[in-house]
């Protein structure tokens, strides 16, 4: 049996963290699901501008587009709904069987947005309107200014993807907004089963420490934030808060590990696979590791609900000096900086696009 298969029987779910129209056109994602246990999705600015640079698949949409008036982020915005709607359509098969547990596709808000919650929230109201698929999540930073939007997406019954969660801090305060909207339906007397995750970045932790501690503590910093985190969620799911709001109808918000493929070049190149493997859990992972745990990986064992030795290996970072509170701040910023740089990209080569294809057509 494929460690894939054994992952997914575990009871964690595999999602690709990736998407384009060749993935969808050749079917190979459609063998993903079939065959890799592949049971959703995820994507972001970086993925779309790799995937309209590199491919000419986009090229007759975009002519098309341009014809009809449309440019900047809301023709980008029409690309990516295609894709993903061909992709949610996909995946609705496991979403119906799973009663809304699973079989989802992610679509992030401009990044433009991270720090303005108003914005963030009027542009995933529209996102998800537009959209007209049930398994699409959109994705909100879990910013200060993102956590307000949140809790009102939620109240609104908008599925929600928390990204850039760098610590059990981040986690703890997504699922506090996340559970206020859901406790708020069910004052409103509305259905409180709205699907969420929170999406943990694991590996960039491991990045930004390796020239700083020393060769037994390499690649072990994100797989011990990823462990407390874990018993943060176990706990919380644990909670009498919790239990009245399962008593009412609600449905658990996964941990999601994301950026778990592996950085370090001479390390397993599925690292954060194997050790995050656990049940009521999401891994998102690139199509490579995806890949490779296929082709080699195995799985053995699961997380401990109690965090393991979490707090003993984030004490011996503390003696070399890393101050986990202050770069999982650090990382949050970075990585939102990282998402606005490639959104920046993806734009210019929209309009680049779109100027070359738009003149081809006046031609």
């Amino acid at each position: 049996m494929k460690a894939t298969r054994i992952l997914h029987d575990l009871g964690q779910s595999l999602w690709l963290d990736n998407i384009t129209r060749d993935l969808l056109e050749s079917g190979t994602l459609k063998r993903y699901i079939d065959d890799l246990s592949v049971t959703g999705l995820t994507s972001n600015p970086t993925i779309f501008d790799h995937a309209i640079k590199n491919s000419a698949a986009y090229d007759a949409a975009i002519r098309t587009k341009v014809k009809e008036g449309k440019s900047g982020e809301d023709l980008f915005f029409e690309l990516a709904l295609e894709d993903l709607r061909r992709a949610a359509d996909l995946f609705r098969p496991i979403w119906d069987r799973s009663e809304g547990v699973d079989g989802w596709v992610s679509l992030e808000v401009s990044p433009l947005l991270a720090y303005d919650t108003a914005s963030t929230l009027a542009a995933a109201k529209s996102l998800h309107a537009r959209a007209g698929r049930p398994n699409l999540l959109i994705k909100i930073p879990g910013t200060k200014e993102g956590l307000p939007a949140i809790e009102e997406a939620i109240f609104a019954g908008i599925p929600i993807n928390v990204t850039l969660l760098f610590s059990r801090e981040h986690y703890g305060a997504a699922a506090e907004a996340f559970l206020r909207g859901i406790e708020r339906r069910i004052a409103a007397g509305l259905k409180p089963e709205i699907g969420s995750v929170a999406s943990v970045f694991v590996s960039r932790w491991d990045a930004a420490v390796a020239s700083k501690v020393p060769a037994d503590l390499k690649n072990r910093l994100g797989i011990a934030i990823a462990k407390r985190t874990y018993k943060a969620a176990r706990d919380l799911l644990a909670s009498p808060r919790w239990q009245r709001a399962y008593n009412a109808g609600a449905r658990p918000q996964r941990p999601l590990w994301a950026s778990t493929g592996t950085k370090d070049p001479h390390a397993s190149d599925v690292l954060y696979i194997k050790a995050l493997a656990a049940p009521l859990t999401v891994n998102t992972m690139p199509e490579g590791t995806l890949k490779a745990l296929a082709d080699h990986g195995e799985v053995r064992e699961t997380l401990p609900a109690d965090g393991g030795d979490c707090e003993a290996v984030l004490t011996q970072f503390g003696k070399e000096g890393i101050d986990v509170d202050a770069l999982a701040a650090q990382l949050q910023e970075e990585g939102a900086k990282s998402f606005v740089n490639s959104w920046h990209e993806l734009m210019e080569v929209i309009n680049s696009k779109s100027a070359a294809l738009g003149k081809g057509e006046r031609s």
